[in-house]
């Protein structure tokens, strides 16, 4: 009589660390979303709403694009860098710097 391990047999019984890391890596790629391209018109109202938010110290939540996933994040700007393109965005817990090139979408939070 031949004794069958039946779906024991075919699943994987050791799985080296490199080999998980290179799998949820895979997985990771799957998900990423090529970066959208803004018009000039967009670029200014991102513009304009910075520098009313930083102005009138009015909270954003700014949508930020960063290695092929969205991010929300939201505070109140303290400073926008133009020589470095850079945005210092403070919320509850640190400063972030936001590249301009990033940014998505801005909303002005009251």
């Amino acid at each position: 009589m031949i004794r069958d391990r039946g779906k024991i047999k075919w699943q994987g019984a050791f799985f080296m660390p490199e080999h998980v890391k290179m799998l949820g890596e895979i997985r990771r790629d799957d998900l990423k979303i090529v970066k959208p391209i803004l018009d000039e018109y967009q670029i200014e109202e991102f513009e304009q709403k910075l520098l009313l938010a930083m102005e009138f110290t009015y909270k954003v939540k700014i949508k930020v694009w960063e290695e092929g996933f969205f991010f929300e994040y939201s505070g109140t700007i303290t400073r926008i860098d133009e020589f470095s393109k850079l945005i210092y965005l403070e919320t509850e817990e640190k400063i972030i710097k936001i590249k301009f090139g990033d940014v998505m979408n801005i909303e002005l939070m009251n």
